[in-house]
């Protein structure tokens, strides 16, 4: 019988690399997991991919851009629970934005993909939300943010009763 040495080392570095691919994969996604359950009080995350166009010169996201996804992220989790952005102004009701904080950790690059996550809370007539963006595969957070909204309706600032009674079993 003829053995082919190197056929088989071929076939075991395949192996090999196979194994370790699967292996970093899993890990990433325990690291997904753990990011996510690392804070269980997210109450909605959305999946964002960098867009070559949202890079400054340094080729990272330009910072101006974080607000943006946070802003999307607050939308879609509107449009998610039930109540659009558009059937609130319907409605005679204005949410706007009267404070945002924002610490940037670690840049995002051309090719990441984010996970935008949030919670929030009502207190007194604000509503807060705590958000937070963070790299998909590594894990790493690119930026944490709370972002205060008031509520408008007949052009005067509300108590944001209604909006509290449409998203109360979120707070």
């Amino acid at each position: 019988m003829v053995v082919n040495h190197k056929k088989l080392f071929t076939i075991g570095w395949a192996d090999e690399c196979v194994w370790r691919k699967s292996f970093i994969f899993a890990i990433s996604l325990k690291i997904i997991y753990f990011v996510l359950m690392e804070n269980n009080d997210y109450i909605y995350t959305l999946e964002i991919a960098v867009r070559d166009y949202e890079l400054d010169s340094e080729g990272i996201v330009n910072n101006a851009n974080y607000l943006h996804y946070l802003e999307m992220t607050r939308h879609e989790f509107c449009r998610w629970a039930g109540y659009s952005f558009k059937e609130m102004n319907a409605d005679g009701i204005v949410p706007v934005l009267s404070r945002v904080e924002i610490d940037y950790k670690t840049p995002l690059r051309s090719g990441d993909v984010m996970l935008s996550s949030l919670w929030v809370e009502k207190r007194g007539v604000r509503f807060v939300f705590h958000q937070d963006i963070r790299n998909k595969f590594t894990g790493e957070m690119a930026v944490s943010a709370v972002v205060t909204v008031v509520s408008l309706e007949g052009g005067r600032l509300s108590r944001g009763d209604r909006l509290f009674e449409r998203f109360e079993k979120w707070l």
